[in-house]
């Protein structure tokens, strides 16, 4: 497992490359919610989302071990990250995408100098096609989540949220394969225990559910869900040993409640948020949380969305 101490070797290593992403507060929210709402703004990040934060930690250590060829395999996010950051340093990156990408995020990383494969609909097909590319051509492939650099990279969240809000009491994050929340469980159980960490996960991918229910990492089939991000099949092996042991809740959250939350950010605070972001918020306002009167932060984790698919979203 990481520690504490990773995750701040991570905050100086990044440093130089990442935004520190501000703390929104929402008064609508607030009263809609029954708690005092804010906002980890990381759809603000470079690249638009937290994934940079640990690219940027694992591609700066493969280039220190003389790397000029990294992959990846990502619905778009992590490897928009991670053609930002090898193209920064110098290295070639190719991305391996399913075949039912999101458009904006494929743009993206073609802007970013990488280069795209694209490989079935499922992480389960594409991890392995970006671990071969990688060995093909005496390269390093840098895993979307199940990694210690990446996850210590993700809980540089953790951090900041801990040093912008005093007082918090819950941190609400979106669990996909659980590089973020492993990486935020972490900084904030290691350094103030008290706070409360809740996943939320959609509906029809309850992948880290059903193995925190059956203690062992279960396996779902290949699901659907507006929360591309969070399309997982089955929880990482590195990453599921920490949600185990520190996560406090984790809850679900439909599709249209997903859509909801994504309109309302977008009505009320005009912040433009993912679906895979909008699960926190949809968590919040449905009271699926157990909570009130509480000073609650939602991770925004992102906020990649192809505007011209907008409308249809909503």
């Amino acid at each position: 497992m990481i520690i504490v101490q990773d995750i701040l070797q991570a905050q100086e290593n990044i440093a130089d490359t990442i935004h520190t992403t501000p703390m929104l507060h929402s008064a609508q929210l607030s009263a809609i919610c029954g708690n005092e709402m804010y906002f980890k703004a990381e759809h603000l990040q470079k690249t638009g989302s937290f994934k940079i934060r640990g690219a940027t930690n694992k591609v700066k250590q493969a280039a220190r071990e003389g790397a000029t060829f990294v992959t990846a395999a990502s619905s778009g996010n992590h490897g928009q990250a991670v053609a930002y950051i090898a193209n920064q340093l110098g290295i070639q990156a190719t991305i391996v995408v399913p075949e039912d990408a999101n458009e904006s995020k494929l743009n993206a990383i073609k802007a970013y100098g990488g280069q795209i494969e694209a490989c079935g609909t499922t992480s389960a097909e594409r991890l392995p096609r970006a671990k071969e590319l990688a060995k093909a051509h005496h390269g390093v492939f840098i895993p979307p989540y199940d990694d210690l650099l990446i996850m210590a990279g993700q809980g540089t969240v953790g951090l900041e949220i801990l040093d912008q809000l005093q007082g918090v009491d819950v941190v609400v994050v979106p669990i996909g394969g659980g590089g973020l929340v492993s990486g935020i469980l972490t900084a904030i159980k290691q350094t103030k225990p008290r706070v409360k960490v809740i996943g939320v996960e959609p509906e029809t991918a309850n992948d880290t559910l059903l193995s925190l229910q059956n203690k062992q990492i279960t396996p779902i089939p290949a699901t659907e869900t507006i929360a591309d991000g969070l399309r997982t099949t089955q929880p990482g092996s590195m990453t599921f040993p920490i949600v185990q042991r520190y996560l406090d809740d984790l809850v679900l959250v439909s599709e249209e409640e997903i859509r909801t939350a994504q309109s309302l950010v977008l009505e009320r605070m005009k912040q433009l948020i993912e679906p895979s972001s909008a699960v926190t918020v949809a968590a919040a306002m449905t009271g699926k949380l157990n909570v009130n009167g509480k000073k609650i932060v939602c991770v925004l984790s992102g906020g990649n969305v192809d505007v011209r698919h907008l409308g249809r979203t909503l």
